[in-house]
């Protein structure tokens, strides 16, 4: 078995997003700066009915017949971004060693999609008319074993689930893999369809939900003195992660490394962030030694940065806390909404894009600086600048903290 490393290479991308479906199309989508949020039918007569939708994504076409039948919208889109990663990164599934190939993916309410209609027919009296199809299509590890299945990997696969830091969470699992032998590759992300009446309702009763119906496109506002809340999203994102000598062995080139992981819990609440970011504070700087870097050394930070209240202050309060002088903050939430578990894996596609790029996308929404939060956000344009390390953080209900450190190549 080849042994342990320190550097895992990031070798390819794959990401379903409501700015389109792909890395490069969700990356043009985000420079824009402009947001995805519309009305959603599907939250019609809810007191907040807007989502960020991804466009056009119908299962049966994009991932093909056979599998749609059985698929709910988050594992669909969880395989389409894995086929895309794999392209990406220039593999050929029929040519790797199966058995040394895993896959970690992230999520955070796994699916309602197909629950609410099974629920009806036991209440009804009729669990014969249930589906039995109905777990199988909706428990959390199976956009995991969707992904193995659909690209024979059989290595070890799992789920992970840390709220709305899952994705990230996934990513840092993936890694560990890499680093102690077990995998030679790894796909690892995170999926969530969050366009649904029941975490719909529940955001809205916690006070999480911006309730600006009357202007969708306006309505997250990351670190904005005007924030209210985030709007519920949905997507996939899913990195090719390779140990570096496995990857220039088949003459691959990395679009970064995945340098660094720290993760932590706040132990404070149920739903609300330490207030002072304590938590998120010890991640980010456990994922910075992890990776062997100082908080100087870090050029970018893509935020978590969800637009509601006390999040956002707690994050910046973090963010004081590690950085004396905190580098350039983008949040994606403000256009692509809040995507729940697969949040995390998508804002770390693009902070590698980010990377290679040298270029920060703005931050939608973003007009009014709220003076107590005091960061240099990047907002109405993108902003050129060279980037050698970035950070990207996430975190979620229960105090859970994490954060990845990625440098250039």
């Amino acid at each position: 078995m080849p042994g342990s490393c320190r550097e895992v290479a990031v070798t390819g991308l794959g990401v379903v997003s409501p700015a389109g479906i792909g890395a490069r199309a969700t990356w043009e989508g985000l420079l824009t700066g402009r947001s995805t949020a519309t009305r959603d039918p599907g939250l019609a007569g809810l007191p907040v009915d807007i989502s960020c939708q991804v466009p056009d994504f119908d299962t049966a076409r994009l991932v093909g017949r056979k599998a749609a039948w059985r698929l709910d919208r988050f594992v669909a889109m969880a395989l389409l971004a894995a086929r895309h990663a794999v392209a990406d990164a220039g593999l050929a599934p029929a040519d790797w060693d199966a058995a040394r190939v895993g896959v970690v993916m992230g999520t955070g309410t796994a699916s309602m999609e197909r629950y609410v209609g099974e629920f009806a027919k036991l209440a009804a009296g009729r669990p014969l008319d249930i589906s039995p199809l109905a777990v199988t299509r909706s428990v959390p590890n199976m956009a995991a074993a969707e992904i193995a299945l659909d690209l024979t990997a059989t290595g070890p696969n799992f789920a992970v689930s840390t709220a709305c830091a899952s994705g990230s969470s996934a990513l840092g699992v993936a890694r560990d893999l890499l680093r102690a032998g077990t995998c030679d590759i790894v796909l690892a992300g995170g999926a969530e369809s969050a366009r649904h009446p029941i975490p719909a309702a529940c955001f809205h009763r916690m006070g999480a939900l911006s309730p600006r119906v009357a202007d969708p496109a306006g309505a997250c506002r990351p670190f904005d003195a005007g924030r209210d809340g985030f709007v519920l999203s949905e997507g996939a994102a899913v990195l090719v992660l390779e140990r570096p000598a496995h990857a220039r062995a088949r003459g691959a080139r990395p679009r970064a490394q995945l340098a660094g992981y720290g993760a932590t819990c706040d132990a404070y609440h149920y739903a609300a962030p330490d207030p002072e970011g304590r938590g998120a504070a010890a991640a980010l700087t456990a994922a910075l030694a992890d990776a062997g870097l100082t908080p100087g050394d870090i050029d970018h930070v893509n935020a978590h940065g969800t637009g509601t209240r006390l999040n956002d202050l707690a994050e910046a309060r973090a963010l004081h806390a590690v950085f004396p002088a905190p580098p350039a903050v983008t949040s994606l939430k403000g256009a692509l909404g809040h995507a729940i578990g697969a949040a995390g894996a998508i804002e770390a596609a693009i902070t590698v894009m980010s990377l290679q790029e040298s270029t920060i996308p703005p931050t939608a929404n973003h007009e009014d600086p709220d003076l107590d939060i005091d960061l240099d956000i990047v907002a109405k344009a993108p902003r050129s600048t060279p980037l050698s390390a970035a950070a990207s953080t996430s975190f979620g209900f229960g105090g859970q903290n994490a954060a990845l450190v990625f440098r250039s190549v």
